[in-house]
């Protein structure tokens, strides 16, 4: 499809009202339903069943379930590397580098402001100038629950309503400011480095996110930007621990501040990606 059809039919679509629509067909536990769905799913996007501790796709009680699979012990391995900070997802880099001017590059000419993603707090969004930024795409055959890249203790959650566009290559190269124009869950981590920023993006017919100190908080019920620091002052979790997870796919961006860390210099945009596995380090 030309890419500007398919960019307008997003402006033209009910975004939300398709995506409420699609969380009722992901969550119904109609055997038929669920069952052709899920089928239907593994096949066209090659899912590699074998990895899950449920290898039978229709054994899951409803889509969302086999979406957000558990995988079997050892199929993803942590770097255990101390200095390491590792891969959230499985996926793909979308892209990955530094944050210039307060400006994180999207891709071919398109960027946005760290200030945006982060929800319009310039104090927030002044602990990452100068810093080190990763986007990864979640392909709907990947592995969707996201991962802490490194430690850290929870200190505060912002909700970002906002549209719902699509969050492929063709969308990231003609929606400008895509990722800070999307709904998005923020999560901002203090860790042995400083602060972190864990962002999960929303995108087109995604029927919620997760994050596992507060269930599923998208969609939002607000269209107002929320911020809550309580009561997660006692939320620690571990390098590699679950922090989040998709129903239907998208997109995890990661922060870190100047002068704090690495990326490992054989991740570039294009390099696919496995949970756990290096892809920079602490300075």
């Amino acid at each position: 499809m030309n890419p500007r059809i398919f960019i307008g039919l997003q402006h033209l679509v009910p975004q939300h009202a398709l995506s409420r629509a699609a969380g009722w067909l992901a969550s119904t536990q109609t055997a038929f339903i669920k069952n052709t769905f899920i089928t239907w799913f593994v096949k066209r996007y090659q899912v590699d069943m074998s990895l899950a501790i449920e290898e039978n796709p229709v054994a899951y009680a409803c889509f969302n379930d086999f979406f957000t699979r558990a995988l079997k012990p050892g199929a993803r391995t942590i770097d255990s590397e101390t200095n390491s900070i590792v891969c959230p997802a499985d996926g793909a880099i979308s892209q990955l580098g530094k944050i210039v001017d307060g400006k994180i590059f999207q891709a071919k000419g398109q960027d946005y402001t760290a200030l945006e993603l982060l929800g319009g707090d310039e104090a927030l969004a002044a602990e990452f100038n100068g810093g080190n930024f990763a986007t990864v795409y979640l392909s709907p055959r990947d592995y969707h629950r996201v991962h802490m890249p490194l430690g850290g203790k929870l200190r505060s959650m912002i909700s970002v309503p906002g549209e719902l566009f699509s969050v492929n290559t063709v969308t990231a190269e003609n929606v400008p400011r895509l990722f800070a124009r999307n709904e998005r869950a923020v999560a901002i981590f203090d860790t042995e480095i400083g602060p972190m920023a864990v962002v999960l993006v929303g995108a087109m017919i995604v029927a919620g996110i997760e994050t596992v100190w507060d269930g599923q908080i998208a969609p939002f019920a607000s269209r107002e930007i929320a911020v809550s620091n309580y009561p997660y002052q006692n939320i620690q979790l571990n390098k590699g621990d679950e922090m989040g997870r998709f129903k239907l796919g998208s997109t995890a961006i990661i922060l870190f501040a100047n002068n704090k860390m690495q990326w490992d210099e054989k991740f570039i945009a294009g390099t696919p990606t496995k949970m756990g596995e290096k892809m920079g380090f602490t300075i």
